[in-house]
């Protein structure tokens, strides 16, 4: 709940802040300043994945108690992620010029003026790469509270802060300096949480080169996953501009920019898991394979209601919201991309299980293998049904990878403490009711597919789900809250 307050809680003050920051900037500075948002978003792939690294290791280290060895860790992590961020600013900053003058199109009088915003945010990204490192010490230590606390005003000043100077100045170059000032005072903040956690590492930095190779091994397979991964959820759209037009990608990234906000339950999710199951495969690997299986549970429960919901009334939303034009377009393309984010929601888990193992590398692979299949796959299916055809290959792929994700997790869990069949022959079920979903039907039949599938889904929570222990926990906090009401109602009486 605190990740997933501190994720989305930004994106609600940015529903607020932006129509404002439109028509107080222009279309022309708002792009701009979007652009600067994107580039302090991505700019932790120059890290190429230590900060998950270091959260893996320290995980590690901590579950095995070999305490003593996590400063010079953290260290070896942080001089390598400057130094990564040093390299990534002057990339930037020898790129800024080529991108501003020949390729972005800026209008002409902001180009000087983007020229320094760009310049500001390449001086910025060994601040941002080493907060992610200092983030995934936290982390590591499961200190979620902490993180949002500082997550939580970070998100938030990025779209306040313009706001905030909008009254006095339009000047980008006044709203990039804001931005990077306060990224500096969230290290400064980051820092201090560190030392608090752990003081030991009030010491002088020291270099390991044999963790340095560690750290790089391993974040180097989890950048193949974070480019690739990244690839395969955009490139479609590109394709789709190339195959047909720019209005279809507006019918098809429109639909997907709803449905995908439901992968904040997952993210929330994931974020505390990664180094849960660092810790617990040191200790005990069955126990990862138990925390596997409570994971996959929660999260089915959590979000096979919702994605059931989107795909049945997909058409009637749209129509609420965008009009009969637009739901003519793309309810298929919504209930097919929901089915796929039903697995993809799924698939986080054993994903987060196989990099917290330490075997970030068969992850990397399977992605290796799974682009240049789903990127001939995407361009047949738009070529033959359109945008419907695209949201089809989204889904199959995410499917497959789900299910790939799974046996692998299997494979590197001893034997029988994690039933992989069981597992997929429950979600071949859910996957049937989803897909059963999509077909049309008329309002009548839609509200009792809906009340009779989320009945039937509820008894099998209940009774096949939940273990016996879970039940009674229930049943105790509703027994406690029925008691509460009570006793309250004697009061007033």
């Amino acid at each position: 709940m605190l990740n997933l307050i501190g994720s989305g809680a930004p994106m609600v003050v940015a529903a607020f802040c932006i129509p404002v920051l439109i028509r107080g900037l222009g279309a022309d500075r708002f792009g701009v300043l979007t652009l600067s948002w994107t580039v302090i978003g991505y700019a932790n792939l120059f890290d190429f994945g230590l900060g998950r690294s270091l959260t893996q290791i320290v995980a590690q280290r901590l579950g095995a108690g070999f305490d003593p060895e996590i400063p010079a860790v953290v260290w070896t992590a942080l001089v390598l992620m400057l130094l990564l961020g040093i390299a990534g600013s002057c990339t930037m900053i020898a790129a800024t010029p080529w991108l501003v003058y020949r390729e972005l199109n800026i209008p002409g009088l902001l180009q000087k003026e983007t020229v320094l915003c760009f310049y500001l945010l390449a001086l910025s990204i060994p601040v941002v790469i080493t907060t992610a490192g200092l983030r995934g010490f936290l982390e590591a230590h499961q200190r979620f509270a902490l993180v949002n606390v500082l997550r939580l005003p970070l998100g938030v000043f990025m779209f306040l802060g313009p706001l905030l100077i909008l009254p006095f100045s339009k000047s980008l170059t006044l709203i990039v300096v804001a931005l990077v000032a306060f990224r500096a005072l969230a290290w400064l903040g980051h820092l201090a949480a560190c030392f608090r956690v752990s003081p030991a590492l009030f010491v002088i930095p020291s270099w390991n080169s044999g963790l340095a190779s560690q750290l790089v091994r391993l974040g180097g397979w989890m950048t193949v996953s974070n480019i690739v991964g990244p690839l395969m959820v955009t490139s479609d759209r590109f394709i789709i501009s190339a195959l047909l037009s720019v209005a279809a990608v507006t019918y098809y990234s429109t639909p997907f920019e709803v449905v995908t906000k439901l992968l904040l339950i997952p993210v929330a999710i994931v974020g505390v898991i990664f180094p849960a199951f660092s810790v617990r495969w040191v200790q005990n690997s069955s126990g990862a394979a138990i925390l596997l299986a409570q994971t996959i549970r929660y999260m089915t429960v959590a979000i096979f209601p919702l994605v059931l919901v989107v795909i049945i009334f997909a058409n009637e939303g749209l129509r609420f919201w965008l009009g009969a034009d637009f739901a003519n377009h793309s309810t298929k393309v919504l209930q097919w991309l929901a089915l796929g984010v039903f697995m993809n929601s799924l698939s986080h888990v054993p994903f987060a299980m196989v990099q917290g193992a330490g075997r970030p590398n068969l992850t990397a692979k399977l992605h290796l293998v799974e682009l240049p299949i789903y990127l001939i796959t995407v361009w047949a299916m738009i070529r033959y049904q359109g945008i419907n055809g695209a949201a089809m290959a989204w889904a199959g792929r995410a499917i497959l990878d789900a299910l790939c994700l799974f046996i692998m997790a299997a494979y590197l869990l001893p034997a029988r403490t994690f039933k992989v069949t069981k597992v997929l022959v429950a979600l071949l079920v859910l996957l049937s009711c989803l897909t059963v979903a999509i077909l049309p039907h008329d309002i009548v039949t839609k509200v009792l597919f809906l009340a009779v599938t989320l009945w039937a889904f509820a008894l099998s929570a209940w009774f096949l789900v939940l273990t016996p222990v879970e039940r009674a926990r229930v049943q105790g906090y509703w027994a406690r809250r029925r008691a509460y009401a009570a006793s309250g109602a004697r009061e007033i009486v």
